[in-house]
C-alpha cells in the first residue's frame, strides 16, 4: 500500500503548478496538505500581509473542498506531530532559500529523523545557485547573469490536479494545535488567492503586456500589473506567467523584471548578511543622519509631508493601500538616502511593514540598489531630481493629484529640504569615503 504524504505549504499558497503536491499525488497514498501558522511571523508581518495570507489560505482551502489543515506553532514541532499523526513516509515542500527559511527547514528536517523529507520547485523560474560563472562564483552584476538565467531556462508548468488525489479530511487528523484560519484583521484593496491571481494575469496580459516596456515606468497610466503580491504568496509561479510571454519587446520586458527577482534571490541567498547590512562594505563609514532631526524628516518621509509631490504621492498610495508604483519606489528610496542623509535599512523596515507585497530579497536588494550600496547598485552619485522625475514620468500631475488632494492648496507643506543642496552634501558624503 503507497505511503501517506504531507505537503506543507508556504511561499506556494496556490493549488495548480505546485510540483511538491504533484509530487506527493505521484506517491499514490492519501495526501494531508497543511499550513503551519508560526507566531514569529505573525508578529513580524504587517496587518495588510496578513490579510493577503490568510485570504490566500482561504481559496487553497476552498480549492481543496475544505481539506486543509491549518495549524500554530513552531514548525520543528507541528510538522513532526503531523507527519507521525497520519504516518506519513515524507514530508513535500518547495525549496526555500531565504536564510530564515533555510535555518527553519534545518530545524525540521533534523527533527522528522526518518521521515523523508522531499524538496521539490521553488518560488522562482531560476532557482538560487544555479545560475553562475565559469569559475563557479556568484554574479554580481545583473546583465551578465540575465544572459545566463536565459541560457539556462526552466520547466514548463508542473502537472498537481487535486482530483487526482486523495486528500486527507482535516478532521481526521488528531493533532492539538490545528486551528480555523484567522479572520483577516484589514480590508484589502487586491483580492488575494489563486483564483484572484490568474485573473488579474489574465487581464494584465491581454490589455497591458504588449505596451508595457513604454509605459511601465508610468505611474499615471496604472499600465503595472500588480502581480508582486501574488507572487510574493505564490498564488501564482512565475513559470505559469513566462508561459504566456512570447518575444515581442513588451513580453520581453516583463521576463526581465522576473529575472531581476530572481537576481535578488539569488544574492541573498550567496550573501545572507546583506539582509540588513550593506553589500558593498565600503560603505559601512558613510556618515548618516540619525539624531532627532533626522527622526522628523522620517516621519515627514513617511507620512508623505515633504513638500516634493511625487515623493509625497508615493508614500500615501503605500499607506492606503500597500502597494507603490516601482518608478515612485525607488525616488522614495533615492530621496530617503541621498536628499535626507537617512539609513536605508530605515526605509526598508518601513516598507515591510506596509507593503502588501514585502518580499526580504526583492525589497532589501532594491534599497541597496538605490542607496549605492548593493550589488549592480545605482552609483552613488547617481540622485533622482524629484522634480525632472516627475515631469517626465507623471507629466499631467494625474499621479499626485491622486494621492494629495491638497496639492494645490495652501495645506500642502513646502520643500523639507532643497534638493540641490542636499545632491551637493551626499555627494560630499560620498566622496569623504
Amino acid at each position: 500500500m503507497p505511503e501517506a504524504s504531507v505537503v506543507w505549504l508556504r511561499r506556494d499558497l496556490r493549488i495548480a503548478d505546485l510540483p511538491s503536491l504533484g509530487a506527493a499525488i505521484d506517491d499514490g497514498g492519501p495526501v494531508t496538505v497543511c499550513f503551519v501558522l508560526d507566531p514569529r511571523l505573525e508578529a513580524s508581518s504587517g496587518a495588510r500581509r496578513l490579510a493577503f495570507l490568510y485570504d490566500s489560505l482561504r481559496d487553497v482551502d476552498a480549492a481543496l473542498g475544505g481539506r486543509l489543515v491549518v495549524l500554530r506553532g513552531r514548525p520543528e514541532v507541528e510538522i513532526v506531530r503531523l507527519a507521525r499523526s497520519v504516518d506519513a513516509g515524507t514530508v513535500h515542500v518547495s525549496a526555500d532559500y531565504t536564510p530564515f527559511g533555510r535555518r527553519r527547514d534545518d530545524r525540521v528536517r533534523q527533527a522528522l529523523g526518518r521521515i523523508a523529507w522531499e524538496e521539490v520547485g521553488s518560488p522562482y523560474l531560476v532557482s538560487p545557485g544555479r545560475v553562475q560563472k565559469a569559475d563557479g562564483d556568484p554574479y554580481k552584476v545583473f546583465t551578465p547573469y540575465f544572459r545566463q538565467w536565459l541560457d539556462h531556462g526552466w520547466r514548463a508548468p508542473a502537472q498537481s490536479a487535486v482530483e487526482d488525489a486523495t486528500v486527507v479530511d482535516p478532521d481526521e487528523v488528531r493533532v492539538p494545535n490545528r486551528i480555523e484560519i484567522p479572520a483577516s484583521p484589514t480590508t484589502l484593496t487586491l483580492p488575494a488567492g489563486e483564483t484572484a491571481a490568474r485573473g488579474r494575469w489574465a487581464e494584465f496580459a491581454d490589455g497591458h503586456l504588449a505596451d508595457y516596456h513604454e509605459l511601465r515606468d508610468r505611474p499615471d497610466r496604472d499600465a503595472g500589473s500588480q502581480m508582486s503580491a501574488y507572487l510574493k504568496f505564490g498564488n501564482i509561479h512565475p513559470r505559469t506567467m513566462a508561459a504566456d510571454l512570447g518575444s515581442g519587446p513588451g513580453p520581453q520586458a516583463y521576463l526581465r523584471e522576473l529575472a531581476f527577482r530572481d537576481f535578488y534571490a539569488d544574492v541573498l541567498f550567496h550573501w545572507p548578511e546583506s539582509l540588513w547590512r550593506n553589500w558593498n562594505r565600503g560603505f559601512d563609514n558613510i556618515e548618516l543622519d540619525t539624531g532627532d532631526e533626522a527622526r522628523a524628516r522620517f516621519d515627514a518621509w513617511r507620512s508623505g509631508h515633504t513638500g516634493f509631490p511625487l515623493v509625497d504621492a508615493g508614500m500615501r498610495q503605500l499607506a492606503e493601500t500597500g502597494y507603490m508604483h516601482n518608478r515612485v519606489r525607488m525616488l522614495v528610496a533615492s530621496f530617503l538616502v541621498k536628499d535626507l542623509h537617512l539609513p536605508w535599512w530605515w526605509g526598508a523596515r518601513w516598507f515591510l511593514d506596509q507593503l502588501v507585497d514585502g518580499d526580504m530579497a526583492s525589497n532589501q536588494h532594491g534599497w541597496q540598489w538605490a542607496a549605492g550600496t548593493g550589488t549592480d547598485a545605482a552609483p552613488y552619485f547617481r540622485v533622482f531630481n524629484p522634480q525632472t522625475q516627475a515631469a517626465r514620468f507623471d507629466p499631467d500631475e494625474r499621479y499626485v493629484h491622486r494621492w494629495i488632494p491638497e496639492l494645490d492648496t495652501d495645506d500642502y507643506p513646502d520643500p523639507i529640504v532643497d534638493h540641490k543642496t542636499e545632491r551637493a552634501e551626499a555627494l560630499r558624503r560620498y566622496r569623504s569615503l
